[in-house]
């Protein structure tokens, strides 16, 4: 382990974009965890800066690109063309895929760390917050992160059946673009998602789902929605759907004012509200669907049915802004006003997290490494110990936030960082690499993915697919997807 100074790893880069960065025919073994966007920006980077690196991508699941596959809404095909990138990426012929391996569980990290000379974790978030709220474990109470994961056919969800039949309203907490996604999935005329790549249980379960209202609820106002105006205009413009904004929700202060005058995104945002406001009509069109704002609202309690253990509804107390002195930030604080929305579906939005694994250091309250420009920390103090050649990328390193190219710049930083720790000598390239992995998991019985065996997984999804009109029909069990991918 190498000691450094925080002026050290905060110095300029020696590269950037307009300066060509060191580049070795010296070889370099790299394993990359995780399959994602972070994943596949930071090998795209390593292999274009380093022309003697050859690269392993591990992942937990049999199938990559991560987020792109699993998160993206199955009505938004345009944001996953980015996987025709990543899979120029992946045939390069100094990369390889090792698919259902799991980090922790089939090897662990201080192995990989002994195969590889430089790791880069990029695993992303699989967990989530919690509330912490009276009945936050009561039946038909689910994290948008499940429930997108369904819909998307993951295989860690294939068997979750959210009960869209038994009522009529479901209650979104979060405003966030994640939470737009989940109500327009509930509220689009399921006509519409017929030729989408859409799993085809969750396309049955909505062909059957009762749910006509859906409450997106907000701790604090319009001014500071976390949607995005793409996504907002996207759900305001549904077919047939009626919109539910309360006029005194949109009143501003004076400290609105001020947000809204700094920040284009978020006027943009509340410009659309007040627009849809204004536009809607006084009374919904007898057999539309509803989706209600919820502003200036925090969840207090969940309540039980009288019958049995499922959720059917939530206590809600009132809210007002209130500013950090420190930050000038402002926050949501309670008004010990209560009132309670009913809904048989409750999908809580409130953010992912990211899980360590074990060997390695972990910010438990941020859910991310702690780390320095992507360079994996030992610990937080003024003279900060690095782990040699351990580094970290997208949402693990910075927290659950930005958007797909978001990854890009991060993965940028990450490389910059390798790049440099290599030219300096802090990482002396001497280990076996990918003949490494490969015996440690057929040592052990792995039945590890190899590119070709998602291929094969891909080839069959997009034949299903195409006899029936769309991008691809996925394969949503595990068994199912290995079975496939070793022909």
């Amino acid at each position: 382990m190498q000691r450094v100074s925080i002026s050290q790893l905060l110095r300029k880069p020696t590269w950037g974009r307009h300066v060509c960065p060191p580049s070795s025919s010296r070889s370099l073994h790299v394993c990359v965890v995780g399959s994602g966007p972070a994943g596949f920006y930071t090998t795209e980077k390593i292999l274009k800066y380093h022309n003697g690196a050859k690269i392993d991508i591990v992942d937990r699941l049999p199938t990559p690109f991560g987020l792109v596959r699993s998160g993206v809404a199955p009505d938004h095909p345009e944001t996953k063309i980015v996987t025709n990138q990543f899979s120029r990426v992946a045939s390069n012929e100094r990369c390889s895929f090792f698919g259902n391996v799991s980090l922790g569980r089939d090897i662990s990290l201080s192995e990989i760390r002994e195969i590889y000379d430089i790791v880069v974790l990029a695993y992303g978030a699989e967990s989530d917050r919690i509330l912490n709220v009276p009945g936050e474990n009561l039946l038909g109470i689910h994290s948008a992160r499940e429930f997108v994961w369904w819909y998307n056919g993951h295989p860690d969800c294939n068997n979750m059946s959210p009960d869209l039949e038994n009522t009529d309203t479901a209650v979104i907490l979060g405003q966030g673009n994640v939470a737009l996604d989940v109500a327009r999935i509930l509220l689009r005329p399921t006509s519409e998602l017929e030729t989408t790549d859409i799993a085809d249980h969750a396309l049955e379960a909505l062909y059957k789902s009762s749910i006509r209202k859906v409450c997106l609820v907000g701790r604090r106002g319009p001014v500071q929605a976390a949607c995005t105006a793409k996504e907002l205009r996207e759900i305001l413009g549904t077919k047939d759907l009626s919109i539910h904004i309360k006029e005194c929700d949109l009143s501003s202060s004076s400290a609105d004012e001020e947000e809204l005058k700094n920040s284009r995104i978020q006027r943009r945002v509340y410009e659309l509200f007040s627009k849809a406001s204004a536009s809607r009509h006084p009374h919904s069109i007898s057999g539309q669907k509803e989706l209600h704002f919820v502003f200036f609202r925090r969840p207090d309690r969940f309540l039980p049915s009288l019958y049995n253990s499922k959720v059917r509804g939530v206590s809600i107390e009132k809210t007002s802004l209130a500013e950090d002195v420190g930050s000038g930030k402002r926050y949501a604080v309670g008004t010990g006003q209560f009132e309670d929305l009913d809904a048989g579906l409750v999908l809580k939005s409130i953010g992912y997290k990211s899980v360590s694994v074990p060997g390695l250091t972990f910010d438990e309250q941020r859910g991310v490494v702690p780390n320095l420009k992507g360079r994996v920390l030992k610990n937080n103090s003024s003279h900060p110990i690095l782990e040699d050649g351990l580094y970290v990328a997208g949402w693990l390193k910075r927290g659950p936030t930005g958007i797909i190219a978001t990854n890009l710049y991060c993965a940028e930083e990450t490389v910059g960082s390798i790049l440099e720790d290599l030219e300096k000598g802090a990482v002396r390239p001497n280990r076996h690499g990918r003949p490494g992995l490969v015996q440690a998991l057929e040592g052990r019985g792995i039945q590890y993915v190899t590119l070709s065996g998602w291929e094969r997984i891909d080839l069959r999804e997009k034949a299903e697919g195409n006899l029936r009109n769309r991008p691809r029909t996925k394969i949503t069990d595990w068994a199912e997807l290995l079975r496939v991918a070793n022909g």
